[in-house]
C-alpha cells in the first residue's frame, strides 16, 4: 500500500484540504483504493495513477502577487478535476531568490516528474527554470513582465503567459503628453527585464509625444533606505522636473513614497505616475500604506470584471483567500490572480487532448493551439507570447482607496469606459477630475524653479572663424548659433538655468569636454559627424547641411560669344534642318523652273543657296508648287523662334557677367595633385584623404573666410571645402572672384551637443 499512500498524500496537498469538491473526490479515491482484492487494488491504483497530473508552481508564497497566484491555481485545480484528469498542484516558494527558483524548478521536474510550471514572475528566475527546462520540454508558463525576443528561439518552452508589460508604456506616454509635459524622471529597478526590456520602449514612447527623460534613477531590490533618501535629495535640491514615473516592484514602490512623503515630495506640483506591478495591486493596499501614495496616477492592466465566471471566481477566490490569509485586509482578486487561473484552464485544455502522461512536446504544441477568453481577457499564444494587452485602466489613489478614471486602448486613446459606442480621445483632460499630491485642483505645472539648481555649463568654440555664427569677446556671447539657442530655450516650457564659457581648443576636443564632465552642452558651429557621437549626442541639425567645393572664377571670353548662345548640338541641329529643308523646295521646284537644272555642282550650289534663303525670305512669287509654299511656312515658323531665342540668349549673355571655374571638378583637383583648405575642425583632417582620398600633404587649415581669400591670392591653395553655412558666408563676400562647383558632399550640418547621460 506505500504507493497507494503515496498517491493519496499527493492528492492531499496541504493547499487542497477543506473544500468539499476535494473531499468527496479524496473519498472516493479511498474507496477506491481499499475496496477489493489486493490485485484489484493495485490494477485501481495502476489506473488513477496513469490519470494523475502534476503540474508545478514555483512562486514567491510570502508577497501578495504570490499568495493572489496560488489560491486562484487552487481554484482553477478544482474546477477542471473532471478535465479526465487528476491535477495535483505542487506549489514550491521560490523565496524571492533566483538561485532558489532553478533549484525548486530541478525538484519538480526532475523529483515530482511535473508536466508544466507555472509562475516565475521575474526574468531572472524564469530563465534559469527555462534553461533547466531545456531538455525534457516541460512547458514553462511564465509571469515575467517581459522577455527578450531572442528567449523563444532558446527555450522553445518557454511561454509568456502574461500580455508584455511594453506595450503599458505607450499609456504612460500619452498622459504625459495629454497634460503637456515635456521631461520626466524615471525611477526603476535594476534588474535586466526593466534595464533592458521595459525602459528603453518607455524611452521611445516618450520622445514619440515629443517629450524626454530628464534623469534615469536605477534602485535595486536591495536598496537601503540611506541610498534611497540620498537619491530623493539629489533629486529635489538639483533636478527642475517635477514628474516621476515609478516602475519598481510593490515592495520597493512602497518604501520609496513613504520616504518620499517624509521629504515632502508628495505634495503640490509633483506629480507620480505608476505602472505594474504597483498599481495592479492598489487594491491590496492596506490604509497605513495607501496614506502616503495619495494623489498618485497609475496605470494597470486591464481585465473584464463582469459576468457569471468572474462573479462566481470571485467569491470563491474571496472566501478561500480570507480563510488562507486572515491578516491580509483586502480580499479582491487582481489581475495576477486571473493570470494564474487562466494558466492552470490553458494547462488542463492542453492535458485534455494530450493525456497525463504524455506531456513534453505534444502538452506544448496542445497548449500553443489553445484559444479562449479568460477571466484576464483572450488567450492564444503567437511566437510563444500571449495575445498582448491593448486596453489598460487609469486610477487614482485618494482617500483610503481610488478612482477608477477611465482608459487607454492602443491606437484609440482614452475612454470612460469600454463598450462599442465608447467615444476616445487622445488627451485624458476630459476624463474626470484627477486628485493629485497635495490635493490642488489645478493641473501640476511638472516642474519648478529651483535657485539652488546647478546652473547648466554650455561651452561655446571661441575658435571660430566666422563671427557671424560665434562671437565671443570676454562675457559677451552672441552670433547666429548663440542667438537661436537663446530662442530656443526661451521658448521652452521649462527649461534649466545656465551659463556660457568659451573654450579655446579644436572642435573635437570640446565635443569631448562633455564626455569629460566640464560642460553639460556645447552651442556653436559644431559639426554633426558620426566620429563625435562616442562622446555626446547632437540635436537635429539647424543649419543646411552639406560640404562643398569652392574655387577661383575666371570671366567668360567675348570673342565667341556669339555662338554660345546655343550650344553644339542646337547649332548642328540647326544646321541640318536648314539644309534639309533647302533639299525638299529645291526637288519639289527642280521640275517647274529651269534655272534649278544644271551640272551636279550648279545644283549643289542652288540647293545650299535655297537653303539659307528661305531662312529669312518665303520666296513666295518664285515657288510654283504649293507644297514647296507650304515647306517654306513652316520654316519660316520655326526659323522665327530659333532667331528671337537666340537675340535673348545673346542679350543676357552681353550684358550679365558669367564666371567659369578655374578647376572643373574634384578628379581635376586629385589629378593635378593641386593643394587644397579646410576648415570648421580637426575632422576634416579625416573626411578629406579617408572618403576624398586627398593626399595630407596637400591639405592646408584655414580659420576664416579672410583667411581663405587671402590663401587663394597668394597661390597656396586651388581650391577649399567649406561647410554650406561657411560657404554661404565665403560668397556672400567674394561672389565676384568664387565660384561652386561639384556635388554636396552630405555632412550632418550644425547641431547643438548635449550630454549622454540621460540617455539610456
Amino acid at each position: 500500500m506505500e504507493r497507494e499512500s503515496a498517491l493519496v498524500l499527493c492528492y492531499l496537498d496541504k493547499n487542497t484540504m477543506g473544500t468539499l469538491p476535494h473531499a468527496f473526490s479524496l473519498f472516493a479515491l479511498i474507496l477506491l483504493l481499499t475496496s477489493g482484492t489486493g490485485a484489484d487494488q493495485s490494477t485501481k491504483t495502476q489506473a488513477i495513477f496513469e490519470r494523475s497530473t502534476g503540474i508545478g508552481a514555483i512562486v514567491d508564497t510570502s508577497s501578495r502577487i504570490g499568495k493572489e497566484e496560488i489560491v486562484a491555481m487552487e481554484v482553477a485545480k478544482e474546477d477542471f478535476y473532471g478535465f479526465g484528469n487528476l491535477i495535483f498542484l505542487l506549489i514550491n516558494d521560490s523565496q524571492k531568490d533566483t538561485i532558489h527558483a532553478a533549484l525548486e524548478a530541478k525538484d519538480l521536474i526532475d523529483t515530482r516528474q511535473v508536466q508544466a510550471i507555472v509562475g516565475p514572475q521575474t526574468w531572472e528566475e524564469v530563465s534559469l527554470v527555462a534553461e533547466i527546462a531545456r531538455e525534457t520540454q516541460v512547458p514553462i508558463l511564465s509571469f515575467a513582465e517581459t522577455a527578450p525576443e531572442w528567449a523563444t528561439g532558446r527555450w522553445p518552452s518557454l511561454l509568456q503567459a502574461s500580455p508584455d508589460k511594453r506595450a503599458q508604456m505607450k499609456a504612460v506616454a500619452a498622459i504625459v503628453q495629454s497634460w503637456n509635459w515635456h521631461q520626466v524622471i524615471v525611477i526603476y529597478e535594476d534588474t535586466d527585464s526593466s534595464a533592458r526590456g521595459v525602459i528603453p520602449h518607455l524611452h521611445d514612447a516618450l520622445r514619440e509625444v515629443n517629450s524626454q527623460v530628464s534623469q534615469f534613477v536605477a534602485f535595486s531590490p536591495s536598496a537601503s533606505s540611506d541610498s534611497m533618501s540620498k537619491e530623493l535629495e539629489n533629486i529635489k535640491s538639483k533636478q527642475y522636473c517635477r514628474v516621476f514615473v515609478v516602475h519598481l516592484s510593490f515592495k520597493l514602490a512602497v518604501r520609496l513614497f513613504e520616504m518620499a512623503k517624509k521629504m515632502e515630495m508628495m505634495q503640490k506640483d509633483y506629480v507620480w505616475i505608476t505602472t505594474d506591478p504597483i498599481t495592479s495591486l492598489v487594491h491590496s493596499i492596506n490604509a497605513s500604506v495607501i496614506s502616503s501614495m495619495q494623489g498618485i496616477l497609475g496605470v494597470r492592466s486591464y481585465f473584464p470584471k463582469m459576468g457569471q465566471d468572474f462573479e462566481t471566481f470571485n467569491q470563491r477566490f474571496s472566501t478561500r483567500f480570507s480563510r488562507k490569509y486572515p491578516r491580509e485586509e483586502k480580499k479582491e482578486p487582481g489581475i495576477y490572480a486571473v493570470q494564474a487561473y487562466d494558466a492552470m484552464r490553458t494547462i488542463a485544455l492542453g492535458l485534455d487532448k494530450t493525456g497525463s502522461k504524455r506531456g513534453g512536446k505534444e502538452l506544448l504544441e496542445n497548449i500553443l493551439d489553445v484559444d479562449f477568453h479568460g477571466l484576464s481577457g483572450k488567450v492564444k499564444f503567437k511566437n510563444q507570447n500571449v495575445a498582448a494587452a491593448e486596453i489598460f485602466q487609469i486610477v487614482n489613489v485618494i482617500g483610503t482607496g481610488y478612482n477608477e478614471i477611465g482608459y487607454w486602448s492602443n491606437g484609440l486613446g482614452f475612454s470612460e469606459n469600454i463598450h462599442e459606442n465608447s467615444s476616445y480621445d487622445l488627451s485624458m483632460i476630459d476624463l474626470g477630475q484627477v486628485y493629485w499630491p497635495g490635493g490642488p485642483r489645478s493641473t501640476p505645472r511638472g516642474w519648478t524653479a529651483l535657485t539652488s539648481a546647478k546652473r547648466l555649463r554650455i561651452g561655446v568654440p571661441s575658435s571660430s572663424g566666422y563671427k557671424e555664427y560665434v562671437k565671443v569677446e570676454g562675457t559677451n556671447f552672441s552670433g547666429f548659433s548663440i542667438e537661436v539657442f537663446k530662442t530656443t530655450a526661451a521658448s521652452m516650457p521649462i527649461f534649466p538655468p545656465y551659463e556660457f564659457h568659451d573654450f579655446n581648443g579644436t572642435y573635437d576636443e570640446l565635443v569631448e569636454q562633455i564626455h569629460l564632465k566640464k560642460f553639460d552642452a556645447v552651442v556653436g558651429d559644431v559639426e554633426i559627424v558620426s566620429s563625435r557621437y562616442q562622446y555626446a549626442e547632437f540635436t537635429n541639425p539647424y543649419t543646411e547641411t552639406g560640404l562643398v567645393l569652392i574655387v577661383p572664377a575666371r570671366s567668360s571670353s567675348k570673342a565667341w560669344s556669339f555662338i554660345k548662345p546655343f550650344t553644339t548640338t542646337m547649332w548642328v541641329l540647326i544646321s541640318v534642318i536648314t539644309v534639309y529643308n533647302g533639299f525638299v523646295v529645291w526637288w519639289i521646284e527642280r521640275k517647274h523652273c529651269e534655272e534649278l537644272q544644271g551640272s551636279i555642282t550648279t545644283q549643289i550650289g542652288i540647293m545650299i543657296w535655297l537653303s539659307f534663303n528661305t531662312l529669312f525670305s518665303l520666296n513666295g512669287p518664285k515657288l510654283h508648287s504649293n507644297l514647296s509654299r507650304m515647306s517654306g511656312v513652316v520654316w519660316l515658323f520655326v526659323a522665327l523662334i530659333i532667331i528671337q531665342t537666340y537675340t535673348a540668349n545673346l542679350t543676357s549673355m552681353l550684358t550679365v557677367q558669367r564666371l567659369e571655374p578655374t578647376i572643373p571638378s574634384v578628379e581635376e583637383l586629385l589629378n593635378s595633385n593641386a593643394k587644397v583648405g579646410y576648415c570648421t575642425g580637426s575632422y576634416m583632417e579625416r573626411y578629406l584623404p579617408e572618403v576624398l582620398k586627398f593626399k595630407s600633404e596637400n591639405m592646408r587649415y584655414f580659420r576664416s573666410a579672410e583667411s581663405y581669400a587671402e590663401g587663394f591670392r597668394d597661390k597656396n591653395i586651388s581650391a577649399a571645402f567649406l561647410g554650406t553655412p561657411y560657404a554661404k558666408i565665403f560668397l556672400a563676400k567674394y561672389c565676384n572672384s568664387f565660384i561652386q562647383i561639384g556635388p554636396t558632399y552630405k555632412i550632418g550640418g550644425f547641431g547643438f551637443v548635449r550630454s549622454l547621460a540621460h540617455i539610456y
